[in-house]
């Protein structure tokens, strides 16, 4: 595996791109997002010497998460990509070690053609705001730290994900009242 040059816009890009299966701007704008991010929490090396330093969490289900994905190592199933869906191209990054984090989000878009990714400041770019991100056990890499059972679906939840109701142990679907796990029957 070669080894990255965090600097290196176009190389970065690339890499992207290939996880992606295309260049896009979701991709160039992941891309910058991730160089911005990393260099502001001090993380140099994601995928080798600081990949348990890093974790990332994104508010789109787009282009950019497969670029932050791509370039940072960080994915959902370690545990160090949390997708919160919120239709925002945005992302938070912090550093495990120390705690710090910031949050970068596009800034509105501007008219006048195709941007040059490359080239345009990321004060141009993005809005970015340190922030304080509070993880709970349940929220870092590693094995789930508990189990419950959901009193309606009876579906396991991990991770202090579960939801108290009236006195019952609800998932969020079920205290939320979504039953689109129910429309079809189960297959056998």
């Amino acid at each position: 595996m070669k080894k990255l040059d965090y600097e290196n816009f176009e190389m970065l890009v690339e890499e992207a791109g290939k996880f992606h299966g295309d260049i896009c701007a979701g991709i160039s704008i992941g891309t910058r997002m991730t160089m911005s991010g990393l260099r502001r929490i001090g993380i140099t090396d994601p995928k080798g010497a600081d990949r348990k330093k890093v974790m990332v969490f994104t508010e789109i289900d787009r282009c950019a998460t497969d670029s932050i994905m791509a370039l940072t190592g960080c994915r959902p199933g370690k545990r160090t990509m949390k997708v919160l869906d919120y239709g925002k191209m945005a992302a938070t990054f912090i550093n495990l070690e120390t705690g710090k984090a910031v949050r970068l989000a596009a800034a509105p878009k501007r008219d006048g053609g195709t941007p040059d990714y490359a080239t345009i400041p990321d004060e141009e770019m993005f809005t970015v705001t340190e922030v304080k991100v509070p993880l709970l056990p349940g929220d870092m890499p590693g094995k789930p730290t508990r189990h419950a059972t959901c009193s309606r679906c009876g579906e396991t939840i991990l991770d202090g994900r579960d939801l108290e109701v009236e006195g019952n142990i609800l998932c969020k679907p079920c205290a939320a009242g979504k039953d689109y796990f129910s429309v079809l029957a189960p297959s056998k």
